[in-house]
Formats: C-alpha cells, sequence, structure tokens
C-alpha cells in the first residue's frame, strides 16, 4: 500500500496541521451542533478529504460525544466499517467524472432513504466546484433542506468556481498549505514507522519540493524508500542520494546561482549551468525553484522585515543568505531579472535547446549596468 494511504490518519490527533479546523470540528462533533453541509476549500494535499472521512466516522462513532470528546473510538463497529472501507452509508462522489444532472438527480433520491446501519448517511462530494450549473442546481434544494439523517462535506481546490448559491449553505473551511516543518516532521515519523534511515537533510528536501502537499511529500518518500530497499548499505541516505533519484534541485545550489547574478559574472553563470545539467539537473525543476527563490529575493529587497512570510519554507541561514543576495540587487534591476526567467521557464518547453532560454535570461540579467566589454566576465 503506498505511504499517503498506509498512514492516513484515524483520528483527529494524527492530522498534520489545520488545527484551527481539527478543533472545531472535534467541538462540533462532542457538543452535538454538526452542521448538515461543510465545505472544505484549499490546495491539494492539505487534507481535505481526510479529514472529510474523519468527520464522517466521528459523527457516527458511539463514542465520539462521550469518554473521547470528539474523536473517533475506532473500536466501534461504526468505526470498524469505516476503516475498513466497508460502510455503505459513507458515499464518496468525485464531481469530476460524475458531474452530470442525472448523477445529482440519482444522489437527491438516494438522500430520501434512511442509512442502513450508521446514525447519518454522508456524502462526500470531491472536486466540487466542477459540477455543471444545472447538476448544481438539482442538488441545491437537498443542500439546503436535507433530512436530519444525512450529512453533506463538499471539498474542492478552487472555491472561486462554486456556484454562490451552493457555497451559502455550507460552513466553509479554508485549508492552508503545510509547513516545512510539519512536512518533514511527519515525514520523520513514517521513516521511523518503516524503519528507514533518512537523514534531516533529505527529508527537508524532499519537504520543500512537495509544494505544501504532504500527500506529494509522501509520494516523493515513497519512491525514496523503494529504492532504498534494494540498497546494501547502512548509511543513512543522504540529500544528495534524494536529488541524483528525484531530480531535485538543492535550493543551495539555486542560491549559488543566484550569486553569481548578483555578482554580474554572467560567463561563470553559464557554466555553472551546464555542469549541473551534465550532471543530471533537470532543467525545468532548476527553473522553477529558480523563479520561486527569486520572487522571495524581490520581496526581501522591497521589505527585509517580511521574510518571516518565509520562515516556514526555509532555514534561518538560507534566509539570512536571500536577505544579503536582495541587497546587492538594485530596486530597478531585480524585477526585471524575474520576469527574464519566467519568461525563459515558459520558452523552455518548446525550445530545441532546453537550457538556451536560461542562458539568454543570463546574459540579459548580467548586461544591465555594465560595459559592454564587461559582458560576460
Amino acid at each position: 500500500m503506498v505511504l499517503y494511504r498506509k498512514y492516513r490518519p484515524k483520528s483527529f490527533s494524527e492530522v498534520t496541521g489545520q488545527e484551527h479546523i481539527v478543533e472545531t470540528l472535534k467541538n462540533a462533533v462532542a457538543g452535538n451542533l454538526l452542521s448538515h453541509a461543510y465545505l472544505f476549500s484549499g490546495p491539494r494535499g492539505s487534507g481535505k478529504t481526510t479529514l472529510a472521512r474523519l468527520l464522517a466516522k466521528a459523527a457516527n462513532c458511539e463514542s465520539a460525544r462521550g469518554p473521547t470528546k470528539g474523536e473517533p473510538c475506532n473500536a466501534c463497529s461504526s468505526c470498524e466499517e469505516i476503516n475498513r472501507g466497508r460502510a455503505i452509508d459513507l458515499v464518496e462522489i468525485d464531481a469530476a467524472s460524475n458531474r452530470g444532472i442525472d448523477e445529482m438527480r440519482e444522489l437527491r433520491d438516494s438522500v430520501a432513504f434512511v442509512p442502513a446501519k450508521l446514525k447519518y448517511k454522508v456524502f462526500v462530494i470531491d472536486e466540487a466546484h466542477q459540477l455543471t450549473k444545472e447538476a448544481a442546481n438539482a442538488l441545491l434544494k437537498t443542500l439546503e433542506e436535507p433530512p436530519a439523517h444525512v450529512l453533506f462535506i463538499l471539498a474542492t481546490t478552487e472555491a472561486h468556481k462554486m456556484i454562490p448559491t451552493i457555497a451559502s449553505r455550507c460552513q466553509r473551511f479554508d485549508f492552508r498549505k503545510l509547513t516545512v516543518p510539519e512536512i518533514s516532521g511527519k515525514l520523520a515519523e513514517v521513516t521511523k514507522a518503516e524503519k528507514a534511515s533518512v537523514n534531516k537533510e533529505a527529508l527537508q528536501l524532499i519537504a520543500l519540493n512537495a509544494g505544501g502537499s504532504l500527500r506529494d511529500a509522501l509520494g516523493l518518500l515513497d519512491k525514496v524508500l523503494t529504492f532504498y530497499s534494494i540498497l546494501d548499505t547502512k548509511e543513512p541516505i543522504g540529500a544528495a542520494v534524494i536529488k541524483d533519484l528525484l531530480g531535485l534541485v538543492d535550493i543551495n545550489l539555486v542560491g549559488e546561482f543566484v550569486q553569481l547574478l548578483a555578482d554580474k559574472k554572467a560567463g561563470e553563470a553559464i557554466d555553472f549551468l551546464n555542469k549541473n545539467l551534465q550532471a543530471g539537473m533537470d532543467p525545468q525543476e532548476f527553473s522553477k525553484n529558480l523563479v520561486r527563490y527569486l520572487r522571495h529575493t524581490l520581496v526581501l529587497s522591497i521589505n527585509p522585515e517580511l521574510s518571516h512570510i518565509f520562515e516556514s519554507e526555509l532555514t534561518p541561514e538560507q534566509l539570512e543568505r536571500m536577505v544579503q543576495q536582495a541587497s546587492q540587487f538594485s530596486k530597478d534591476l531585480l524585477p526585471n531579472i524575474v520576469e527574464n526567467f519566467m519568461r525563459a521557464e515558459q520558452e523552455m518547453k518548446y525550445a530545441s535547446i532546453v537550457q538556451l532560454p536560461l542562458e539568454l535570461a543570463i546574459v540579459e540579467s548580467c548586461a544591465k549596468g555594465l560595459p559592454a566589454d564587461k559582458v560576460g566576465e
């Protein structure tokens, strides 16, 4: 079983991040204050579907309103059925592939039937923003005044696309991206449970490249542990192995490249780029991380006090270096450099020589403010 399914939380206390949402849902269950419909909105891998299943389990748990204070007990028959995926009263619908009016009419008709075994019949509608207007209208009246035995949980990555009449009838919770410390902490727990040895720097590298998604991070770790299982070594897996295996780009490598841009050393920057590409670095991954790094640098050049924005993504040492580099660029030049590499990132998709747009961006970024005979030194 893949890691993100194997280590999916079975209780609210096991959920990584989203503390404000977890606490509110636990109190709602414990105090018998459940709403008839919820809207979970947020980026992928932030825990929307996981919390939807946990809420369904806690709402039907025989002990959640007693000694467990909102937590599912994972011991009663209702909890066991949901844990094993056998609960016919928990209905999960993918709106991306069941988005038409006929599917919503069928759902509306099934709402009238009482649960077969559980207290609540729970409908979890994933990617709810993909419902057609006609399908949403078919669901609307049921969503507004459902029977007492029905609970709706809608999950979406694009809440702004939701039909307002649907969204207004739900209790909304906005999920945030997980921070690097939260993700790396969870990865450390998983590697310990799997009896694998991966050092802290390697886990941080995976977390940095997961984009705030725990599911993506566990997917990357899955690849690493698969590779680890065939290694005949007792040494912990380090960041270098992770970079080679997954094609990830270390932020420190990006920092070295940006320093060459700050020093206006176009020739050395091009040489640095090509040497690392020959060593197996993914040019698209490098470009993506470079644009993100330059964006951080641009923000810090405007006001170094804004470094707190990136504390969840970077180590204190990396932040300190970024602030120092930001001071080396002129405030007029840095936005142009960001634009150069954003354009290069797009042009790389169609270039016959994949690194050529990056090389042109290097020359253009280093040329400004230098005499013509100094460009490329």
